[in-house]
């Protein structure tokens, strides 16, 4: 099985082995649900959300139902706060969480260096977003600022589906084992 993030359709079932005991739809059910497991879902959801904002907003200042000013204002908050965010969570997740997560059960260490792998190569695809929100902002004319607001447009699509690749193998690998262990961080 392909585990590169780019081309990888799901973790290969030898680490699916909890998430087939503790399937998504008994998440919420779960005794142990909440605090960590709540927290995490959450977090993975603002960043979806975030990248989904991003993109509709590049989409509507390419349509012209946004100001470009109004729309550099956004790029330069929703996308600072987004890097921001997205790597301070996944240096946690590398130096604090994973470590402690493995010898919770050690048959899915082989998964979580998958996920360290992911977050090296979401690492270059964060430095290409801001390179290329860094364009949009520093255009020195409004030719130059649509032609990079669509080239972001087309990476935060590509970057959608390599986030939400990984934040979803992430989250069946680490959920039930939270949930199992009743790991509180």
């Amino acid at each position: 099985m392909d585990l590169d993030l780019s081309t990888r359709t799901g973790l290969p079932d030898a680490l699916r082995i909890l998430v087939e005991q503790i399937p998504r739809e008994a998440w919420q059910a779960h005794p142990n649900f909440g605090g960590m497991v709540q927290f995490w879902l959450e977090r993975h959801l603002m960043f979806r959300q975030l990248l989904d904002r991003l993109e509709t907003e590049a989409q509507a200042s390419l349509s012209n139902d946004l100001d470009p000013k109004a729309y550099a204002a956004r790029l330069s908050r929703l996308g600072g706060f987004f890097l921001q965010q997205l790597h301070g969570h996944h240096h946690i997740e590398d130096t604090h969480y994973f470590p402690r997560l493995i010898q919770l059960d050690p048959r899915l260490e082989r998964g979580f260096g998958i996920l360290d792998t992911d977050h090296h190569a979401l690492d270059g695809l964060l430095n290409s977003f801001a390179d290329g929100a860094n364009a949009v902002l520093q255009a020195p004319d409004p030719k130059s600022m649509r032609t990079a607001t669509g080239d972001l447009e087309q990476q935060i699509g590509r970057f959608q589906t390599f986030l939400n690749r990984h934040l979803t193998d992430e989250e069946d690998l680490i959920v039930p084992v939270i949930l199992k262990s009743g790991f509180e961080g």
